[in-house]
């Protein structure tokens, strides 16, 4: 079982940074896949990026240049670096590990309860 604690969201004007941090009460390490997603009111939840355990990363087409995800093992903390920050960029931000095992595949999914980040014009 994982725990994860987001912390760093907060009021920031439009073209501020904010950097998100996911500690994790277990290691980070062995899980497959780290993620940040998003959710705007009214709206769905929304992949924003994401960290393999062998570091490739993706990001959203609208977040692609701006953010950076990244990770420190050896604190079991994932990072959102959060750039050039738009008003649409406004939501509660959650991150996401998912480990992956068995055959057929499953997965085992964790989320942390939300940071929210505002973004003013």
């Amino acid at each position: 079982q994982v725990q994860l604690v987001e912390s760093g969201g907060g009021l920031v004007q439009a073209g501020g940074s904010l950097r998100l941090s996911c500690a994790a009460s277990g290691s980070i390490f062995s899980m497959n896949v780290m993620g940040w997603y998003r959710q705007a009111p009214g709206k769905q939840r929304e992949l924003v990026a994401t960290l393999s355990r062998s570091g490739s990363t993706s990001y959203a087409g609208s977040v692609k240049g701006r953010f950076t995800i990244s990770r420190d093992n050896t604190k079991n903390t994932v990072y959102l670096q959060m750039n050039s920050l738009k008003p649409e960029d406004t939501a509660v931000y959650y991150c996401n590990a998912q480990n992956w095992y068995g055959t057929p595949l499953r997965a085992d999914d964790y989320w942390g309860q939300g940071t929210q980040v505002t973004v003013s014009s």
